[in-house]
């Protein structure tokens, strides 16, 4: 069976700490129930280890701590959960009696017949992972403010018992801020926005403005890139971020500015299979930056951008050998695309100095909500992409991704995340409509998965994920979009 053991536990763990958060987030929408009773709670994108919510109307400081002190307090109640699935017209009517206005708009449309219910304490709620049986189950927490809003900080998933140190991203916030206003620009903030855009035949309205913003974006990337007048761009972003098709495109634009643009892959540097690292669990470790020669890389993007010819190497990944690549040589109007997930990290390219450097951080950065307290979560949006991809041009089984995944979140973590706020520009590869053209792919390879099968409870939860949405073709999906670097069909040899 193509299964990953560890990859398992951390599926397993990611699973358990999903409904961590799921108790927090009903504990949070309790609090605020009591605090502030008129308020509406949002719980928005991820950020800073935790999930970015606000209400209404801006918190004060003393009113945040606040919060948190009743938070404190039910979580020492030990209060009762109960996740009970009931018919969906019989949860319409609790939601109603409870004011609770966007469950009922995703429900209203919803092409589902039961619903998975929470019950705390009197309150209802409903989460894509059910809360835990109880709140004193989710002890370690913290929530800081963040001007107009808050983070809910959560443990690491590794270890629930261990608090990440809050550091404010300033930048990312800035990212979700500018996506917050093409939803605005669509007129989709939920699944029921979207779904009813497609019910209405406007879905291939909404893909032409998703894609158009994109481009727009990467026009001012490669408009600063130009007025800076710098020789290597470095692009980093975690997995299924559309690196490559964000690169090519990026390329493209620099044409436009009269640049002659070349594209490294740092993955060609890598050391030979037998001087790889090993990592925790005597597995190759290509994640760690120690697999890259960055003493090799440092010397030819030096010679490059000195003008001298360089021969470039290529990575066998068959055979785990590098070998004879193209020559490379750059004009005095070129311009360096280098590409990898070590890139934000100054150590990858300790020789090149700063200022002839451009950083940019590529993800996911999905804002779509379900409703007001369930988030479209960006590694969510990452997985499912990286499973049409891999189930279908790959080789791979969706058993072998699912359980890999696990150790890909345990790589980003080490290797990118803490190197966010090192970027120059960000930008957000994430499209408001792709959960419902990705639904074609996806779904009948996770049905596949049989109940004995280890990865089953994931494949369950991510169908439960895609039974929200209505189907989108996929042939009105340019053949230049990020996507389709995940679905096939695109314009850009790989």
């Amino acid at each position: 069976m193509d299964i990953d053991k560890q990859g398992i536990d951390d599926l397993n763990r990611l699973n358990y700490w999903r409904r961590y958060q799921s108790t927090l987030s009903f504990v949070l929408f309790m609090a605020v129930r009591k605090e502030f009773p008129k308020y509406r709670l949002r719980i928005e994108h991820s950020m800073s280890q935790g999930f970015y919510c606000y209400l209404d109307r801006p918190l004060k400081l003393k009113q945040v701590e606040k919060l948190k002190l009743r938070m404190r307090k039910i979580v020492w109640q030990n209060l009762p959960i109960r996740n009970f699935t009931i018919p969906v017209t019989q949860a319409v009517c609790l939601f109603k009696k409870q004011g609770s206005i966007d469950k009922i708009e995703l429900l209203r449309d919803c092409p589902v017949k039961t619903l998975r219910v929470s019950k705390l304490a009197g309150l209802f709620d409903a989460f894509g992972m059910p809360p835990l049986d109880s709140t004193g189950k989710a002890m370690f927490f913290d929530i800081r403010l963040f001007s107009p809003g808050f983070v809910l900080l959560f443990p690491f998933w590794q270890d629930l018992n261990a608090m990440a140190p809050y550091i404010p991203q300033l930048k990312l916030a800035r990212i979700f801020n500018e996506y917050g206003e093409w939803v605005n620009i669509l007129g989709v903030a939920d699944v029921a926005d979207l779904n009813r855009a497609v019910e209405v035949s406007r879905g291939s309205e909404i893909i032409k403005v998703s894609e158009a913003l994109h481009e727009k974006k990467i026009v001012y990337i490669a408009d600063r890139i130009t007025r800076g007048k710098r020789k290597i761009v470095l692009i980093a972003g975690p997995s299924s971020a559309g690196k490559t098709t964000f690169t090519k495109r990026l390329a493209i634009q620099l044409l436009v500015n009269e640049l002659k643009p070349k594209i490294i892959s740092v993955d060609d540097y890598f050391f030979p299979h037998c001087l790889t690292p090993r990592d925790e669990y005597g597995q190759l470790d290509f994640e760690s930056i120690k697999a890259v020669d960055t003493a090799l890389l440092n010397r030819h993007l030096e010679a490059v951008i000195q003008q001298h010819k360089v021969k470039m190497p290529r990575f066998n990944f068959i055979k785990g050998t590098r070998e004879s690549g193209d020559t490379m040589f750059l004009p005095d109007n070129g311009v360096l695309l280098v590409e990898g997930i070590h890139c934000l990290n100054e150590e990858l390219t300790y020789r090149i100095p700063k200022r002839v450097k451009f950083k940019i951080y590529i993800s996911a950065l999905t804002q779509l909500n379900i409703d007001d307290h369930n988030r479209i979560s960006t590694t969510d949006t990452r997985t499912i992409r990286r499973l049409a991809r891999d189930t279908h041009y790959r080789g791979y089984s969706a058993q072998r991704v699912l359980s890999h995944w696990g150790k890909v979140r345990r790589g980003e973590e080490r290797n990118i995340y803490p190197f966010q706020e090192e970027a120059d520009e960000m930008f957000n590869s994430a499209l408001i409509y792709e959960p419902s053209v990705l639904k074609e792919f996806c779904v009948p390879i996770l049905r596949q998965i049989g109940s004995h099968d280890p990865t089953y409870p994931e494949a369950r939860r991510l169908l439960n994920y895609f039974s929200l949405f209505y189907h989108l073709p996929n042939r009105y999906v340019p053949s230049n979009s990020i996507l389709r670097e995940f679905i096939g069909g695109s314009s850009f040899v790989y």
